[in-house]
């Protein structure tokens, strides 16, 4: 079992930037692979991205491809989600999420380990 918790987020103006981190403590991170997934007030959880415990495949989710890209440093137990030009839709609760599968990043079912999230507002 791996501790999470996510920092980075806050208030952004549409079209801003921000960087959210996932530090992981308990575990071997080195051999989970990390997702990103939020779920906005009154809406389904949605996936963000992922990435593979190796780092050699990266996904994202059809509503942030190309905006937001993830990314880790299993020296520092850390998974990181670059996002750019953001949106009011962006505007969710992010939360990352550990797995031991190498396959079907999408899925929440496969995900053992959950941080508590954090808030991320897009103003116009």
């Amino acid at each position: 079992q791996v501790q999470l918790v996510e920092s980075g987020g806050g208030l952004v103006q549409t079209g801003g930037s921000l960087r959210l981190s996932c530090v992981a403590s308990g575990g071997s991170f080195r051999s989970l692979s990390m997702g990103w997934f939020r779920q906005a007030l009154g809406k389904e959880r949605e996936f963000v991205a992922a990435i593979s415990w190796y780092g050699g495949n990266t996904y994202a989710g059809s509503s942030v491809k190309g905006r937001f890209t993830v990314s880790r440093d299993n020296a520092k137990n850390t998974v990181y989600l670059q996002m750019n030009s953001l949106t009011r839709e962006d505007t969710a609760v992010y939360s990352c999420a550990a797995s031991a599968y190498n396959s079907g990043f999408d899925d929440a079912s496969r995900y053992t380990d959950w941080g508590h999230g954090t808030q991320v507002t897009v103003s116009s």
